[in-house]
């Protein structure tokens, strides 16, 4: 067994085919593929009434585009030499993809929280990615460019020391690492913002599926149904129903018996199709009510469909033949704790699906609202929960190894994040043009 030391001389000695300065370039290649037919090419499958608004949300700012842009980034960090210093990777590892949610003992934890785009790849494409994001939002918020080159440093920076810290515990200790949300107010000195986070804390133990009854559903003829809200929302037919009954009941033989145990105590009483997010949007997505005890006893559970990860172009297959297992194993890999609903499934035409409840004290910081010390201290927290997800799956010790101590890659990734920031600008100028000329259609405001 290698020890602890060759390990750490194994990651120093990668630092000579791929400098740590060298992460701080960033030059679209000569060749580089258009972001549009990327997108374009990606949407193929896609529910195709939907994808005017995937369009629409990705045109409302650059950071909203960086968001629905994880084909994009991908192939221009395949651009580059890696480190090949491989970790499970989140694939789209961007500030709102982190976030609060209950553990099974109900405590919240801070973590990744989509795992869509997961395979295991360099460790360094997530945290590129997390850096871009930062500062893409910082610009976004108007912080100006020394503003959002020092958060994307914080991210950076906070991601090196965890990852340094974890590489001197022991295998069951980084396992059972978790991030408690409230250990981190102490950190925000203004009395006023720290009174926003503990609000904004007490608002994701509230968005829970009695939460959902009230705002997702309505009693109709005497029966509680999903509304009807199209085309963000919209109950499926007869046939659809039986559909995704059958999707339901083959999800549940992924489940540990005692979870299916559970789930039978339940009773399915209505589907509908829901649109999710920013780059998800034309993907099947539907929500699946149930009841326990009684009608006041809700489950909601999200039937997402798995599609092919955006960094499959570009990296190796991870052997998983179904897209929801992927998705399934790779977040059960990368989460300090899991959903105990989660599983996955095939439905109709083959195609893939994982399901998990749709909330469970859920809750995802405003990015839109952050001053410049918060978005950093928020980058900061991003960047340590990165790092303990990668420390689960990847050699920690070879790739703290290879960081260092001193600030070198910090700094050169918050370099990166502010050219690729540039070019997030630039690609979303492409799509707003090619809106506005009739070339792509677009449905703004939904």
């Amino acid at each position: 067994m290698t020890s602890p030391a060759d390990r750490a001389r194994m990651g120093r000695a990668v630092r000579k085919q791929v400098a740590r300065s060298s992460h701080g370039r960033w030059t679209p290649a000569a060749d580089r593929p258009d972001p549009l037919r990327l997108l374009q090419r990606q949407a193929a499958g896609r529910v195709v009434e939907l994808l005017p608004i995937r369009y629409g949300r990705m045109s409302v700012s650059p950071f909203t585009f960086l968001r629905g842009a994880a084909a994009v980034m991908a192939a221009d960090l395949a651009a580059v030499p890696n480190t090949g210093l491989t970790v499970q990777l989140c694939g789209d590892a961007h500030l709102l993809n982190f976030g609060v949610f209950a553990s099974p003992e109900r405590a919240l934890l801070f973590d990744l929280n989509d795992f869509d785009e997961t395979l295991a790849g360099p460790f360094e494409w997530d945290v590129k990615r997390l850096a871009a994001s930062v500062a893409v939002a910082a610009r976004d918020r108007g912080h100006g460019d020394g503003r959002a080159w020092r958060a994307a440093l914080a991210a950076a920076g906070s991601y090196r020391r965890a990852m340094r810290q974890l590489a001197e515990q022991g295998e069951l200790a980084v396992w059972y690492q978790r991030i408690d949300p409230y250990a981190v107010l102490p950190v925000i000195r203004e009395r006023k913002r720290r009174g926003r986070a503990e609000a904004n804390l007490e608002r994701a133990r509230g968005r829970t599926s009695l939460q959902a009854l009230d705002k997702l559903t309505e009693v109709r003829n005497g029966r509680r149904r999903i509304i009807d809200d199209p085309p963000l929302l919209e109950p499926v037919g007869e046939r659809a129903t039986r559909a995704v009954d059958k999707i339901f009941s083959e999800y549940r033989s992924t489940l540990p018996e005692e979870r299916r145990l559970l789930l039978d105590r339940y009773r399915f009483v209505d589907a509908a199709r829901k649109v999710v997010g920013v780059g998800s949007v034309g993907t099947r997505c539907f929500i699946i009510l149930l009841t326990g005890r009684d009608a006041q006893d809700p489950l909601f559970l999200q039937l997402k469909e798995a599609v092919p990860s955006v960094l499959e172009d570009h990296l190796p297959a991870d052997g998983h033949a179904h897209h929801g297992h992927r998705v399934v194993a790779g977040q059960r890999l990368m989460q300090a704790t899991g959903d105990i609903f989660l599983g996955w499934t095939s439905g109709p035409e083959g195609r893939h699906f994982y399901c998990r409840q749709l909330r469970d004290m859920k809750g995802s910081a405003v990015v839109e609202t952050m001053g410049p010390a918060v978005l950093r201290q928020y980058a900061e927290l991003c960047g340590t929960a990165l790092a303990r997800a990668h420390a689960r799956s990847g050699d920690r010790i070879a790739i703290a190894g290879y960081l260092g101590k001193a600030d070198a890659f910090d700094r050169a990734v918050a370099d990166f994040a502010l050219h690729y920031a540039d070019q997030t600008v630039s690609d979303h100028a492409a799509l707003t043009a090619a809106v506005s000329g009739g070339d792509i259609i677009a449905t703004s405001g939904v």
